[in-house]
């Protein structure tokens, strides 16, 4: 006969792995909408939340991203300086984080100091190593302000894919990194005039210094998703060009070098996915006995970067070959880039009304449903539509009625009867099976999550709440109570101790909601991924409701 049993399923591994969760740096230029939670947050907090429970030691790390041309853009539209579009941004999406649960072990800014001194330690490196050299190249220039234009101020036509809206430094309908001077008609945007081409002198990488190196390595990468890796591996077979990492703008790091004279500053795109390491590095210096090089330099170490596939260039490629010629940094475990999460067919973007902002869910909505109906839709492999009537309807019938109807009809039972309840009878082989299903479930789920199909695990993870709400449609222990309490106890017991491992199970998803369900469930042991053991007729505490319906 099954028995409960209390061993943690992952038991199996002999000692702790070290779990380095990088997520995109987005731009304090603006608010946040779905698209982008959707597509790098959530993700990378199920991921390193799941690694957390079963004994990993994670650290996750992110921020606001200071020095990207949308934040001078929107500071001129405002008519105030970038350091005010920063603090007000940066400060809004910590509100974010802390509503939403997002559990970072560091989220902080490329314009702290440290960030500076990482930066430019890694430039004076790869200048030594010769992966740094000066070119003179031609940079957009708007005549009519006076000014050379940053990439992001120069938009046109993609010479790859017709889209008319592409930007000088990448096009978002085919994900192609361009230079401006690729561009077909390229304006600028802040005069909308054509955008001339002048010469001026720059420091660039040596990506094709680095192609060799890293094509072997993409080789292994067979676990990548596919739109992740072939895109990767087609973009170094077609052969890394030189890209400059330097323009001449008023906003940004300090060249460590004065080799070009005033007005130049090093450009967003290498400075910004530096900021993994400085985050870790600014981590490991508010707490002693703390090392970064634990997930940074030990060749066991595993490091996984959740991105939008817009970013994919960035991840897959630039950044392993800044490594690269560095040395002695480890190179991306996975890259789990999402595709789009879509509004009526469009990209959501609060830039262009398409979606509302995250701040208006959020004062409508519980964050846990936010959280549940986004990972319903992760677009992991292609972009998936979102929409709010199916999000209403996710919440309304899988929430509400489903997991949340559960925990109540399952915790009212035991108030009312807490004092008819006797001793139970033994576990029979459907309560056995429900157990057992339980402990099935967090094999499958935790599979899931390490493969990073988040999607999948949810799914995993409701199915199993399904089970438990069969479970009690077909015994019906209300029905016995009165006639055979031992029958109804043992029911009621087996019920609530796979409504715990349904709460763990769902915490990586929905932890707020998961831990107010677990906490009012008093356990002899506490085990966030296995069984625990709960006594027949112990006390459990009141619970509320735990989503509200929408109408």
């Amino acid at each position: 006969m099954f028995h409960y049993c209390f061993f943690k399923v992952y038991s199996y591994r002999s000692m702790s792995k070290n779990i380095l969760v990088c997520v995109a740096w987005p731009y304090a230029s603006g608010s946040r909408h779905l698209g982008h939670i959707g597509g790098a947050y959530l993700p990378a907090d199920i991921f390193a939340r799941y690694h957390r429970i079963i004994g990993n030691n994670v650290l996750m790390v992110s921020g606001s991203d200071a020095h990207g041309t949308p934040i001078t853009v929107r500071a001129d539209e405002e008519g105030v300086t970038p350091i005010d579009i920063v603090e007000k941004y940066h400060n809004e999406f910590l509100g974010y984080w802390d509503k939403l649960s997002i559990s970072w072990d560091n989220y902080t800014t490329t314009m702290t100091e440290n960030h500076k001194e990482v930066v430019q330690d890694i430039f004076l490196k790869l200048l030594e190593k010769e992966y740094i050299y000066k070119n003179k190249t031609l940079q957009a220039y708007d005549s009519s302000e006076e000014r050379f234009l940053p990439d992001r101020y120069v938009e046109g036509t993609c010479p790859k894919c017709d889209y008319k809206s592409a930007r000088g430094d990448q096009c978002d309908s085919c994900s192609s990194t361009l230079d401006p001077e690729e561009l077909i008609n390229p304006k600028s945007k802040i005069s909308g005039n054509e955008a001339e081409f002048k010469e001026t002198e720059h420091f660039f990488l040596k990506l094709s210094a680095v192609s060799e190196e890293l094509l072997p390595w993409l080789e292994t990468k067979d676990d990548w998703r596919p739109h992740v890796i072939n895109w990767a591996k087609s973009f170094v077979k077609e052969g890394l060009q030189d890209r400059a990492i330097t323009r001449d703008l008023d906003w940004g790091i300090e060249i460590p070098v004065d080799d070009l004279g005033d007005g130049k500053k090093i450009y967003v795109w290498f400075e910004a996915v530096i900021g993994y390491l400085s985050a870790s590095i600014e981590w490991a210096s508010k707490e002693e006995g703390r090392e970064w090089k634990d997930w940074w330099k030990k060749e066991e170490s595993e490091s996984y970067y959740f991105i939008g596939k817009d970013n994919v260039p960035f991840h897959s490629v630039i950044w392993p070959a800044i490594l690269v010629a560095y040395g002695g940094l480890n190179l991306p475990t996975n890259v789990p880039a999402n595709q789009y999460i879509l509004i009526k067919g469009e990209k959501a973007s609060a830039s262009r009304s398409v979606g509302k902002t995250l701040s208006e869910y959020l004062d409508e909505w519980e964050p846990d449903a936010i959280r549940y109906t986004l990972a319903s839709v992760l677009p992991e492999q292609a972009d998936s539509e979102l929409s709010e009537s199916e999000m209403i309807r996710r919440n309304n019938e899988e929430l509400v009625s489903t997991w949340g109807n559960l925990v109540q009809r399952v915790f009212k039972q035991i108030e009312n009867n807490i004092e008819n309840i006797s001793n139970a009878s033994s576990e029979t082989d459907v309560d056995n099976a429900l157990l057992k299903a339980g402990e099935e479930a967090f094999k499958t789920v935790g599979h899931h999550i390490e493969k990073i199909e988040l999607k999948n695990a949810l799914q995993e993870a409701m199915r199993y709440v399904s089970k438990v709400n069969i479970y009690l449609n077909e015994t019906e222990p209300w029905k016995i109570i009165n006639e055979d309490n031992e029958r109804a106890s043992r029911i009621l017991y087996t019920a609530l101790t796979a409504i715990d491992t349904c709460a763990n199970l769902l915490y990586p998803f929905m932890p707020s909601t998961s831990e107010k369900v677990s906490n009012a469930i008093p356990k002899d042991s506490e085990n966030k991924w296995s069984l625990n053991t709960i006594k027949i007729g112990t006390q459990i505490e009141s619970i509320g409701h735990l989503f509200k319906k929408f109408d």
